[in-house]
């Protein structure tokens, strides 16, 4: 898709609602998207610096090559997601919650 035009919107409050539109390679900075809803949305090579991500929920997606560092995970949660070469500062998760499994049996 050729790009027709460029919208620059400064210093304003503005909805936008965007279906079935290619928006790659747009960039947002300073900007507030709180509240917003993404879904059916290739971010596929997106990146994210500096932002406050508090109260996120992601669901039914994929996380595959995602890489997190430098951030705050207090609180953060997984839960029924796959996991399998999934590491932390370069230790599987596999591993430690098998390790895990076996320090909380020996202490029944």
């Amino acid at each position: 898709m050729d790009v027709a035009e460029t919208i620059e919107v400064h210093g304003a409050k503005r909805l936008v609602k965007a279906e079935g539109a290619d928006l790659s390679g747009s960039s947002f900075t300073d900007v507030n998207l709180s509240g917003a809803a993404f879904t059916d949305v290739s971010f596929s090579g997106a990146r994210f610096e500096d932002a406050n991500l508090s109260g996120w929920s992601v669901r039914n997606a994929n996380l595959t090559g995602l890489k997190v560092s430098n951030a705050d995970l207090r609180g953060a949660s997984i839960e029924d997601s796959l996991t399998a070469g999934m590491t932390i500062n370069g230790i599987a998760v596999a591993e430690m919650m098998a390790a895990y499994r076996v320090l909380t049996q020996k202490a029944e």
